[in-house]
Formats: C-alpha cells, sequence, structure tokens
C-alpha cells in the first residue's frame, strides 16, 4: 500500500466505524486475509473487529533515555555584544551617514554633530596652550634671576608651581579634543560620530537636524550597534517543564525560514521571574551566529532533561503519521483495537522509533497499522 493510500486510510477507519458489517468477498486464491467484520462500539477512537488473531500483537520495548522538551522562541541579540554609538557633543545632527539595518566597520563615520561643545573645547586648549608657554618662558626667567641673585629661591619654586599647572591644564585641553574626535591641527564645530564596534545597527535614536548629546536630547545614544557573531535565543518555558533545564544544557535549535537546518546552542539563563499570566519563564540560550540568523527569526527548540527515563520503543510501522500526529493502536479487551495518540522520537536500528509519550514500556500494539488499515479499507 503507498504512503498516500495509509494517510487515507485514517479518514477511512472513522467513516468505517459507522458501519455494521460491511463485507467485500475475497478469492482465497489471491492470498488475501479472510473477511473480517467491522462493528460499531459508539467510540470513534476504537474499532471492534471479528478476527482479531488477524493483528500481530508486539510488546513495546524499553531504553533508556532523556525526555526531550520542546519550545518556541525568536532570535535576539546578545546584550553584552551591544554597544551605544554615544555623542559626548551636544549639538544639532548635520549628517547622517547610516541606517538602522546597516552593517557598519569599526571606526566607521555614522553621523556629524555641529556642536557649541566642540567650539568652547578648543577655545579653551589655546588659552590653555598660551598660558603654558607664557609660565614656561617666565620660569626659565626667574631661574636666570635667582642665579644672578636677582630673587629669592621662592620665586623659582612660585614659577614652577604655575608652569605646571600650566602644562595640567593644557593636557587637560587636548584630551578633551581627543575625547570630542577634533584634531586640534584642524579645529572645526564639526564632531565626528563613528562606530566603536563592527557590527550591525539595531537601534536608531537620531534624525537629520535633530538635536543630540544628552543636555539636549536627554539621551546620547543616537544609534546601537549589536556584533550578531553570537545571538540569543529566548523561549517560553512553562512552569512545570524548568526542572528538566540547566544552566549550560544543549538545545537544539531549529529554524523556521530554513527547514532542515539545526543549529546547536547552549542554556545561559533561566528566568528566576514567570510570567503571572502564562506561567511560563524565558530561557536565554547562546547560539553562535554562521550568518542566516537574523533578529526576530521565530525557531523550534528541543531540549533533553538531566535525567535519563525509561521510553517505550516499538516497530516503525505500529506508528501511524497522519496531519503531524501520530497514533498506535492498542487492544482494549476482547476483540477490540484502541487508537492511542502518540508523540514519536528518534529512529533506531532494526526500523524501530522511540515514543516519547502516549504507552508505557511493556505496553502492546498492533505491530503494523497499515495491517489493520488494509482490513478497514477493505471491507468498505
Amino acid at each position: 500500500m503507498t504512503r498516500k493510500i495509509v494517510l487515507k486510510s485514517v479518514a477511512s477507519l472513522a467513516t468505517c466505524l459507522l458501519f455494521v458489517g460491511c463485507e467485500k468477498k475475497f478469492n482465497p486464491s489471491d492470498g488475501a486475509p479472510p473477511k473480517t467484520n467491522v462493528t460499531t462500539t459508539g467510540d470513534m477512537s476504537k474499532v471492534t473487529v471479528d478476527k482479531p488473531n488477524l493483528f500481530l500483537l508486539v510488546a513495546a520495548e524499553q531504553i533508556e533515555a532523556a525526555d526531550e522538551l520542546t519550545a518556541t522562541g525568536s532570535v535576539n541579540p546578545d546584550i553584552s555584544m551591544e554597544q551605544p554609538v554615544i555623542s559626548l557633543a551636544n549639538g544639532r545632527v548635520v549628517d547622517i551617514l547610516a541606517r538602522i539595518g546597516d552593517q557598519v566597520r569599526k571606526g566607521q563615520l555614522l553621523l556629524k554633530v555641529q556642536s557649541p561643545d566642540a567650539t568652547a573645547a578648543f577655545d579653551t586648549y589655546i588659552k590653555a596652550d598660551a598660558d603654558e608657554v607664557l609660565a614656561r618662558k617666565t620660569l626659565v626667567r626667574t631661574k636666570d634671576l635667582y642665579e644672578h641673585g636677582a630673587v629669592p629661591l621662592s620665586a623659582v619654586e612660585q614659577a614652577e608651581d604655575t608652569e605646571r599647572d600650566a602644562k595640567a591644564d593644557l593636557i587637560a585641553a587636548e584630551e578633551q579634543l581627543r575625547t570630542l574626535g577634533i584634531d586640534k591641527a584642524h579645529p572645526s564645530s564639526i564632531v565626528d560620530v563613528k562606530s566603536p564596534i563592527s557590527g550591525v545597527i539595531v537601534a536608531q535614536n537620531v534624525t537629520n537636524a535633530a538635536a543630540t548629546g544628552i543636555s539636549y536630547a536627554g539621551n546620547t545614544g543616537a544609534f546601537t550597534v549589536a556584533d550578531l557573531s553570537h545571538v540569543w535565543v529566548i523561549c517560553d518555558v512553562f512552569e512545570n517543564d524548568i526542572p528538566k533545564l540547566a544552566i549550560g544544557q544543549e538545545a537544539k535549535i531549529a529554524l523556521v525560514a530554513y527547514p532542515g537546518k539545526v543549529l546547536t546552542g547552549r542554556i545561559s539563563e533561566i528566568d528566576a521571574i514567570l510570567d503571572p499570566n502564562i506561567r511560563t519563564a524565558k530561557v536565554r540560550i547562546q547560539v553562535p551566529n554562521p550568518g542566516m540568523l537574523r533578529l526576530g527569526m521565530f525557531v523550534n527548540t528541543t531540549f533533553e532533561s538531566k535525567d535519563l527515563k525509561a521510553h517505550p520503543v516499538v516497530p516503525a510501522p505500529a506508528v501511524l503519521h497522519l496531519h503531524d500526529r501520530e497514533w498506535v493502536f492498542v487492544p482494549a479487551g476482547g476483540n477490540t483495537f484502541k487508537r492511542v495518540e502518540v508523540h514519536g522520537g528518534r529512529m533506531l536500528d532494526g526500523n524501530r522509533q522511540e515514543l516519547l509519550s502516549g504507552i508505557d514500556p511493556g505496553q502492546q500494539v498492533v505491530s503494523n497499522v497499515l495491517q489493520l488499515e488494509a482490513t478497514l479499507e477493505a471491507q468498505q
């Protein structure tokens, strides 16, 4: 029977339960199984047949494996790898050379600010430079006079102190120019604001002609640049599943945008505060970004629990897959079989499949759902 017929057969199962004694004659020479009558039970999950011995039952085996926990999440920047682009100079933005979403390099010019702070800083530098030159000359003259006995030693000491103060003021003025990004050899009222790191601009808080700087705008962060070589996947985990997780635990990240692509990360934080409405905690996963992860992407995350647990294992043909759901048939007493939903896990050697929930190890199941479904299909 083809896969298409298998999927179609579940619908026929529900239909077949509505009929009693559906019959179809088989020619024994064809090698087909003897006719089996199907009887309705009033329960759409159960079916009764008159020859249950035609359907081979097997007991689910047992393996020790970790429970799997799945959760949805989204890609977020790692805040430890974010840096604000700060305009230390207060003023008006005269040119913006980058926009949100742009990839930028460390030291790249992002915007220009016309700032009175720059003018004031250069004015302070010019005065400090002149004062230092005068103090140095005065010290030289005072030492000469002292050597000729014209002034006391205290005059030399006073001149030295004045020269030290003037030099300190000059150094401070030069440092202020460097902080604002101003070249003392080429003074300007325009201050260049550059990116502190390489990355992607993830936030922009400035527009052309807007005020910037803490005194004018109330916010020094014109941009935020994030290094996306590592990102966070943040997902919600229900309260009763939190004990299954631990810091450093591995997580598998399946990308909605790239089916079949799975990345590996590790839990770096489990939020200590639950959402009071949906009773979930935020779980943060540190994930290396191979370049395909974009902020805001949705992902499906799979965790393996810390402790091993007994899981049932059944023959792969015992599991019916339909519309992203999985089922097995178990004996329900007498000639009746019951359809039970299960959560399938890994495929194992010997054409076997691990089940994460639905039945227990040792429980009997129909070994081949295709056989049962084929029988039901043939009775229509």
